[in-house]
């Protein structure tokens, strides 16, 4: 057979192959890299951004990104086709599919707020790397510098708040509101075009705020907190604003004892607050709940305290309030609170967490009017100083200025009942 009858034989295997699509790659269905993840609230797509990454097929981690904040995800789960972040500590999850380019995924975030209620909002991912918030579409306002210190007047709350942003080039914004009841822990967005974009999510809080400037300087602005709150705010600029006194705001009773309050410890027993085993040359009773973020970050400061001054006499109990009055259940959440914090102090379940509740359940004060509450008590059991709720690392210099006075607190106790 000839060169040229074995060429023409082979001509239409060569015209097939060249119809054949080029081969390409396949889609990256693995997940790791950045996510912009937002939320369907209220008002609006409330983000924040998302690492995921993998160690081996099978072991995966996550981190959530709130500004400098750096929140790793206890649980993640992951397969060719959906994704599962747990925050078990909170009672939270996020549950989304992928889609099939591995590129979005779509899903709900559900927390428990009580016994057989739970705040739900969708959830969706995208693998970007597109800031948290996209740019306003126009200039509708005066174009304003966001940074510097505020005093801020919640609609819903008789006390000033403060706000206090920091602008960290182009165009990013992060801050945060101290309340006289606690932070709002690390708010991370955005100042473009004349409009404050402020976000945070950490598996218990999902605060979205949004504000412009006035014509005369002023904010006005709105906030909403998962998928049931929504107040507005106005501030103004003011370089002096401050907190009232956390010292000053709650009171003891008169005429009331420790002895007459008992709870369950975190293994059923009843437990009387002047019980021998929680005494000490110094003592802080705390007031707060698993849920609460702000009691998180109050707790890394009272298991610094405890090491430090335990050997010294310095005794700490917590008195949890919880969301459920499951008593099971609620136990279940402080033992994971505990574990996650490396308490090792002893915590009682002292009921609910509903403030009126609560101020039923301690007639020791006047109110239960924030999460968290400490009690600093000399070792006779009575009451040296009431501080009602915290400022957070968030705050920057009002955390560290509390901090101090914590430990000056608790070495004034040890120091006087030593000269005793």
């Amino acid at each position: 057979m000839s060169r040229r009858h074995q060429l023409s034989l082979l001509a239409p295997i060569f015209l097939l192959l060249g119809l054949m699509p080029t081969a390409v790659a396949a889609p990256d269905h693995r997940p790791e890299g950045r996510w912009r993840v937002w939320l369907d609230s209220p008002g609006g797509d409330l983000p924040f951004l998302l690492e995921i990454r993998s160690e081996g097929d099978q072991s995966w981690q996550a981190t959530v990104f709130n500004g400098p904040e750096r929140l790793e995800v206890p649980v993640v789960e992951v397969s060719s086709d959906s994704l599962h972040l747990g925050f078990p500590h909170y009672d939270s999850r996020i549950d989304a599919a992928f889609d099939p380019e591995g590129q979005r995924f779509d899903g709900r975030w559900k927390k428990r707020r009580a016994q057989d209620r739970w705040a739900i909002l969708p959830a969706h991912g995208l693998r970007t790397s597109a800031p948290r918030f996209d740019s306003p579409a126009q200039d509708r306002f005066p174009r304003t510098s966001f940074a510097g210190r505020w005093r801020v007047d919640f609609e819903t709350d008789d006390l000033d708040a403060v706000g206090i942003f920091e602008e960290t080039g182009d165009g990013d914004l992060r801050g945060t509101f101290l309340t006289a009841t606690g932070d709002y822990r690390f708010l991370a967005g955005s100042g473009e075009r004349g409009v404050l974009q402020l976000s945070t999510f950490d598996g218990a809080h999902a605060f979205l705020f949004r504000a412009h400037a006035d014509e005369k300087g002023r904010l006005q602005g709105d906030f909403w907190s998962s998928d049931r709150w929504h107040e507005t705010w106005t501030a103004v600029r003011d370089s002096t604003a401050r907190l009232p006194d956390g010292f000053s705001q709650t009171l003891w009773q008169e005429g009331r004892s420790l002895h007459e309050l008992r709870f369950p410890d975190l293994e059923g027993k009843l437990r009387r607050l002047d019980d021998p085993a929680f005494a000490g040359r110094a003592r802080i009773l705390y007031v707060f709940g698993s849920w609460c973020p702000n009691c998180s970050d109050a707790t890394d400061l009272l298991v610094e305290l405890d090491r430090l001054y335990r050997p010294k006499g310095l005794a700490i109990l917590g008195l949890a309030f919880e969301a459920t009055g499951n008593l099971d259940r609620d136990t279940r959440q402080v033992r994971r609170y505990a574990r996650r914090h490396g308490v090792n102090y002893p915590l009682l379940v002292a009921g609910l967490s509903d403030k009126d509740q609560a101020s039923k359940a301690l007639p020791i004060l006047d109110r239960v009017r924030s999460y968290p509450t400490f009690l600093f008590l000399r070792a006779d059991g009575s009451v040296r100083a009431i501080y009602s709720g915290f400022s957070g690392p968030a705050t920057g210099a009002a955390h560290e200025d509390l901090r101090e006075r914590f430990f000056s607190l608790v070495a004034e106790l040890l120091s006087d009942s030593a000269s005793e």
